[in-house]
């Protein structure tokens, strides 16, 4: 998200307001492309945020999109481009002239001009910098060498600083000055005279204090901070544990290199939720835009053929039961049922452990309270299903036996996979491996096999009195 105002434009905060990008609306904008009409276009887009700009060039074609992004300002144009999907964004970063887009890239931030910058080809990127200004193709320089997805890869360079002899004077003259291009200021930070960082002053501290008061007597020096190689992800969780909004970020020897805000956090959760769950399938969050079909179907076989080496179990589970199935056929109609719902679940209990694992919430030295919670849940779940499959079953059959073998293995089934689905990611997470991506497929296919081999044991034991 980038940070800066729009002043000056006809696009001015004080008179954007909030729209439905409805299918009307949508069919009046995409006549008013076909015919070109700039002024008719230009007094639709002038009240609408950028964000709801962006909602609705993603839904035009390309040629259409690059027509609307054409008569866009430079500050407007530079927050629609970074709201863009993949597929739109990639495609003007590729058509935009380079001097417009270094115009772009310019007007943001430097954590979003390195995330845009960061997807150009070597040869356009190098040509972006080269015709920057010095200082802010400098900050997207230093940017670049982070991992993406760690601290150093989602701070912005634009920070408030003052030192502690300054007074609360110079410190508001430095926000005002920043503030001219950068909004979501919400501290000023105070380093030493070698950059290192030794205290924070909330921007409302600013407005209690005299202006000759010292920045050191009104300072909090416990700041908390993180360093650049930090995960995004522990990032996320300072933000929620200490309940801040700014976070300074630092490297190994505190000094001060930048920030993080409470909107980048926001966009890192959804990310990370998003990566979680494709990965929860076995596949990869970026895979559609980033790979080639050969690359995703690498990236995909292995899990997919570990599922078949456990279908391929499940299958075999069945072909011992055949006699049972012969003499009982309405057996292999409820088998699906109970592998559906049972594998179903599993993978409730496993995202719910993988999203606790990510978040904190879940800790692997207490392994026993997830467990024992998800014990409670499942024993109501498959009650629930039991009984109403049970009655179903009786009913259907004609015989209360039959109602109780299916019954009893959707109660099973139900709580074996939800003690599978809360334990493999812990297990996974244990020993290295990343708890979204083994278990998805593990415990769909491991569910199977468990809920066919419960359900037909019973119904063999019992089968006399079927």
């Amino acid at each position: 998200m980038t940070d800066r105002t729009t002043e000056g434009t006809p696009f001015e905060e004080e008179r954007r307001e909030l729209i439905e990008v409805d299918d009307e609306l949508m069919q009046d904008i995409e006549d008013i492309v076909r015919t070109r009409s700039d002024f008719l276009l230009l007094n639709i887009l002038q009240d609408i945020y950028p964000a709801d700009i962006a909602h609705i060039t993603n839904r035009l074609d390309n040629e259409e999109a690059e027509y609307v992004f054409g008569l866009l300002t430079i500050p407007v144009a530079s927050e629609v481009l970074l709201e863009l999907d993949e597929h739109h964004r990639e495609y003007l970063l590729k058509t935009l002239p380079q001097e417009k887009l270094t115009e772009l890239v310019d007007a943001m931030d430097s954590d979003d001009a390195a995330d845009i910058v960061g997807a150009l080809s070597r040869e356009r990127a190098e040509s972006v910098l080269g015709t920057m200004d010095v200082e802010d193709s400098s900050h997207v320089e230093e940017l670049l060498r982070y991992d993406e997805s760690t601290a150093g890869g989602i701070m912005a360079k634009e920070v408030a600083v003052v030192e502690p002899d300054d007074t609360v004077k110079k410190a508001i003259r430095v926000v005002r000055r920043m503030a001219k291009e950068h909004k979501n200021i919400y501290n000023v930070y105070v380093t030493d005279e070698n950059g290192f960082l030794v205290g924070a002053v909330p921007i409302q501290s600013l407005l209690l204090y005299a202006p000759n008061k010292r920045i050191r007597k009104i300072m909090k020096s416990d700041v908390v901070s993180a360093t650049t190689d930090v995960d995004q992800e522990e990032v996320a969780q300072i933000f929620k544990k200490y309940d801040i909004i700014s976070l300074p970020v630092t490297d190994t020897a505190g000094k001060l290199l930048g920030r993080i805000t409470v909107d980048d956090i926001v966009d890192v959760l959804e990310e990370e939720h998003v990566e979680d769950v494709a990965r929860m399938v076995g596949s990869d969050a970026d895979e559609m835009a980033r790979r080639s079909p050969a690359q995703i179907a690498w990236l995909r076989l292995p899990w997919v053929l570990l599922t078949l080496g456990l279908e391929m179990v499940a299958a075999y589970v069945v072909h011992r039961f055949d006699e049972t199935l012969s003499q009982v056929i309405l057996l292999a109609s409820f088998m699906p049922i109970i592998s559906a719902l049972s594998g179903n679940t599993g993978l409730q209990s496993a995202a719910v452990v993988v999203r606790g694992l990510a978040t904190g919430h879940v800790d692997l030295k207490r392994w026993w309270n997830p467990v024992s919670r998800q014990v409670q849940t499942t024993m109501i779940i498959g009650s629930a299903c039991g009984a109403l499959l049970g009655t179903v079953g009786a009913m259907w059959h004609g015989t209360t036996a039959f109602g109780f073998v299916v019954g009893v293995s959707m109660f099973l089934s139900i709580n074996v996979s939800g003690i599978v689905g809360t334990i493999t990611p812990m297990i996974s997470k244990s020993f290295g491996f990343d708890p979204a991506i083994t278990a998805g497929p593990f415990e769909t296919a491991f569910q199977d096999v468990v809920g066919i081999s419960i359900f037909l044991s019973i119904a063999t034991l019992l089968i006399q009195f079927l």
